[in-house]
Formats: C-alpha cells, structure tokens, sequence
C-alpha cells in the first residue's frame, strides 16, 4: 500500500458539552454535563445538588458512588459549570467551519445534544429550535463539503433521565435513546451518513465515569452492568433502525483505547495487563462480535451480577453489530503488580506507573510514539472491521505571545509522531482505516478537568478557566502545519 487513500476523512473532533455552549437556550433541557463543575489536575470534578429541605452540596461521583440519600442534581449559585458557556460553538459555528475549511479539513466530528432535542430526554415531539440550530450547521458543513461525524451521545444524558430513572440502569432509556436516534436520522436524511452511537462506551466502567458515561446517580457494579447492557441494545437498535430504514447511514461504535503495557517480564505484569486491556475490549467484543466474552460472564457469575435480559435482546446483539470500530487513543498505560516504579498520570491511566521510556505533559499524558499502529493491529485483528481515529491528540498550557500568535511545537511533534504511527499500520500492516479527526482541533473544555488552559486545538480561543475572555479565534502554528498534513494526505517527513 501507498500511504493514506484519496478519499481519507482527514479532520477534527468536538463534543457538545465541551464545545457548543448555550446550555438553557432556544428550549434545551439540562444535561448531567450541566450540573457538572470545574476542577484541575488532581481536582476532580463535582456534581451539585439540592435536597427538599434546602440544604445543597456538590458530590464527586467517580467509580461505584451515589448522591447523598434525597439530593437531586441541580446548578446551583457560587459554581462554575462549565458547559453552560463552553467555547460557544453554538453562536460561533459559522467562523469555526470556516476555519475548519480553511485547513481543508473533509470531515468534521461532533456531537448532537440530546437534550437540545428532547429537553427531558423522552418527550412526546422534539424541540424544533434544537433541530433548527443542527440544520443550519449541516448546512454550513455541506457548503464547504465537509462530511459530519455525529455522535449521538457523548459524555451528557438528559438531566431528567438520571433523575428519574438513574440514567442507563433503566431500560426506559433504550426506547428514548432510539427514538431520539429516528428523530435525528429522519431530519438529517441526506446531510448525514455517519453516526456513532455512544462516546467511549468503555468509561462506564467502575474505574473511570459511569456518571459522564451512563448518567448514573447511584453507581454500583450492578447498575453499571445494567446501564452497559441497555447501551448495548440501544446500540444494535439503532443499526437496526438505520439498516432498514436509512441504509445510505453507516453506524459505528466508539471505544477509549489505550494499549496496556506490562512494566516487568514478570508473568504477573502481563496477566495483569491482559486483564487491564480486556476491560476496555470487552464493550467492543459486544458491539462487533455481537455477544458478551466468556471471562466477562464468567465474572458477573463470580459476583452474582445479573444482565436485564429480554426475550429476544440476544438476538438483536449478535444481528446489529456496529458497521465499524472507532476510537480515542492518546497515548498507552503501563501497570504492574510490583511496588515499584512512579505513579502514572493522566486522565484515563487508572492505578498506572510511569513508562521509563516515555515522556509525558503536565497533565500526565505520556506521548507513545507507536501506539497507534499498536492500537490499530490490536483492533483490526481482533473485529476485521475498518477502523476509524476519532479521537487523538494532546493537551497543554499554550502560551498566547503579545503579536496573537501561538507557538505549539511540542502539539507538531506530538502529531509528527502519531500520524507517522498510523500511516505504518496502513502502508506496513495493510490496516483499513476511514479517516483520522484530532480531538479538540478549536479549543474547548477539558472533559477530564473542566479546565480551559488545557488546550488541545489548532485554533486558540480567548477564554480562561472561569469563562472570561473574548472567544476571539486565533490560528496557532499547527494550524498551518496540519493544514499542509491534509493538502500532502499526510505526507509529513
């Protein structure tokens, strides 16, 4: 093979929550993104809430963790929230796509707000100014001939929905899922052809965030495996929906992926990173091989969990398995049973120790510069279905120079590394691969933190960690440098 194809998706990714803003306009409902507060580096985020009796608080909720008994999430004065302001993609769309075309970019990832749609997530009829709002982005992208990406769900569930039926461990969410999905699929006929069902879908797990990922109020392993298996089905629904009624749609799955390596030879360390790297997998064998593996059954019998089985969902697993595999990689994660070796660092290297051989940001985020053809063999070998790079890239503190500009040395060597990886596991491994959106190409949110100052995009936005600034858009040095990466399809050396 000869490097990226012709038709490669060379482009950049956001989410909703991160990105777009305007949390309570034109009709939108809450969303558990919106109850959610800033944090920083070893600051974890919280989520308010207030009890019948007045009394208010704000509560982490990582891991297997509840509310306090009677506390019902709700924004409250005296915290900073920052969806509801975001980078303000919402009033800004139309110089963010241009800025997009400009580096030329053929495809653009974001995300549908679901509660933009349908304010309480299962609403009889949708919210026309929501629809109205993703109308004229479409069209905008269409003018400039760049193909959407949409994830129908990314890190956010209607506030209602969690409160109510404590998000995905409720099968109510499955048919409001799907019918949301229809909603969208039916207006957006012929301006959309890709759709990812849910962002990382593997985060529910105890170790990360079934709160961001299921809308989970109450966490325990029980719930979670009941709020994974109901994203599991609402998945295959709507392949199902979308293979019998909008066949010209391809849907995807979308998993957080970092390859796990072993610190020692010790046989313990590569058990351990077998585990460690089946507990991302595991979401995918569901959604591409359409059952759940033996280990995992093998381990809710252990612990006496029990999957919310309905005639018939088994079928509806195996039948509508995803059209395609996308992922977040940003870098690998390193374990050991040993006491020894520096802890790990950053957002998604969960009880990790520090990879000798490689270099990391301030954040943790430790950059490999193998990991994604080490990724793209492990997936492509594993489903033999095409792959798709939806999430990549790196944060930092980038500095805004006195003359506008923004030198990002580091974020060019970064992507020098990263894309040269990729482009292995096509030339070398013969790797069928879609397309390749770096995350955060114009600034936006840090999931993770909250935080601004952590910058991933090509495009500097003039805000700080509270929500002051102008959101002036700014081009950074990578702007240019990415910008010629997709004219030469990736031709960098």
């Amino acid at each position: 093979m000869k490097g990226f194809s012709k038709d490669f998706l060379w482009g950049g990714a956001t989410a909703a929550n991160q990105y777009e803003g305007a949390y309570l306009e034109d009709g939108k409902g809450l969303s558990t993104a919106d109850v959610y507060t800033n944090g920083a580096h070893r600051v974890p985020r919280k989520v308010t809430w207030r009890k019948e009796n007045g009394e208010t608080g704000a509560t982490v909720l990582n891991g297997v963790s509840a509310l306090p008994d009677g506390a019902i999430p709700a924004v409250l004065d005296g915290y900073y929230y920052p969806s509801h302001k975001a980078t303000d993609f919402y009033h800004h769309y139309k110089e963010d796509i241009a800025l997009m075309a400009e580096m030329g970019f053929k495809c653009f990832r974001m995300s549908i707000n679901w509660s933009r749609i349908f304010p309480n997530g299962d609403d009889d009829l949708p919210n026309e100014k929501g629809l109205l709002f993703y109308d004229a982005v479409f069209q905008e992208l269409q003018k400039y001939h760049i193909e959407p990406l949409v994830t129908l769900s990314h890190y956010e569930t209607p506030l209602s929905l969690s409160i109510r039926f404590n998000g995905w461990e409720d099968r109510h969410c499955v048919d409001a899922y799907v019918k949301y999905a229809e909603t969208v699929f039916e207006r957006y006929k012929g301006m959309v052809r890709y759709y990812l069902t849910f962002n990382e879908i593997d985060c529910l797990n105890p170790d990360h965030n079934p709160y961001v990922s299921g809308g989970l109020l109450r966490a325990d392993e029980q719930a979670i495996a009941s709020a994974a298996y109901h994203q599991f089905l609402a998945s295959a629904l709507t392949v199902k929906l979308a293979r019998e009624k909008y066949p010209e749609v391809q849907v995807g799955m979308m998993l957080a992926y970092m390859p796990v390596y072993a610190y020692t030879v010790d046989p313990k360390d590569q058990l351990e990173a077998l585990k460690r790297n089946e507990e991302m997998l595991w979401f995918a064998d569901v959604q591409m091989q359409g059952s759940y593996p033996p280990y995992k059954l093998c381990e809710y019998e252990r612990k006496d969990i029990r999957l919310p089985e309905k005639e018939g969902d088994i079928d509806l697993l195996r039948k509508y398995t995803a059209d395609f595999v996308s992922f977040s990689c940003y870098g690998s994660t390193c374990v050991t049973t040993h006491d020894e070796g520096e802890e790990g660092g950053g957002n998604l290297a969960v009880k990790s120790v520090k990879n000798p051989y490689l270099e990391a940001n301030a954040w943790g985020w430790a950059t490999d510069p193998h990991v994604l053809r080490i990724a793209m063999n492990h997936l492509y070998n594993r489903y033999h279905k095409p792959l798709w790079i939806v999430e990549n890239g790196i944060g930092w503190a980038d500095v805004k120079e006195d003359d506008g500009s923004v030198h990002d040395d580091y974020r060019i060597e970064y992507l020098k590394q990263n894309i040269r990886s990729m482009k292995e596991a096509v030339e070398l491994d013969g790797i069928p691969l879609i397309g390749y959106e770096y995350w955060g190409c114009i600034d936006l949110i840090s999931a993770g933190t909250g935080e601004m100052k952590k910058r991933y995009g090509f495009v500097y936005v003039d805000m700080d960690d509270l929500g002051n600034g102008t959101l002036k858009r700014s081009r950074k040095d990578t702007f240019y440098w990415y910008k010629e990466c997709i004219n030469s399809n990736g031709n960098i050396e």
